[in-house]
């Protein structure tokens, strides 16, 4: 099993970040990889169990299932039910934590995965680096505007 692990420190309240990344639709939004999105069979983007299905800009397209949503914790995870990346198991977590000095918010974004033999250093790079460090690069760019 791999372990990408990718954390970071975004100016602006865990509120206001939570606000963004709780929808589990929203990531066109705020993910610049992601071109598209929509939740499967009409159900609510919020409800645990619900399925996004999306394309990414260089057109992959991903089915991930919603498996928990904590507002209390800031917290969610999904699991890849599809995916071109040729992962399997493939679960992932996103939690954000307040920072209390300067009212900012650490964020955290894990997965655990299985994949074929020798592409383990290449989805982890792909992942950590690409998907989630990308994704909360982003995340400082929407607020860094949004404070200017």
């Amino acid at each position: 099993m791999i372990r990408v692990y990718t954390s970071s420190v975004i100016d602006a309240p865990a509120d206001a970040v939570w606000q963004q990344v709780r929808d589990f639709n929203g990531m066109p939004a705020w993910n610049p990889g992601v071109a598209e999105s929509r939740i499967e069979a009409g159900m609510p983007s919020d409800r645990v169990g619900c399925v996004r299905n999306f394309r990414t800009r260089d057109g992959g397209v991903i089915r991930e299932q919603l498996l928990t949503l904590s507002d209390f914790e800031y917290e969610c995870t999904y699991s890849i039910l599809e995916s071109p990346m040729g992962v399997d198991n493939y679960i992932a977590t996103l939690k954000l934590t307040p920072i209390t000095d300067g009212n900012r918010t650490f964020a955290e974004w894990s997965a655990e995965f299985d994949c074929p033999p020798g592409r383990e250093r290449e989805l982890t790079q792909q992942i950590g680096q690409g998907v989630f460090q990308g994704g909360f690069d982003a995340l400082k760019q929407r607020f860094l505007k949004a404070a200017a």
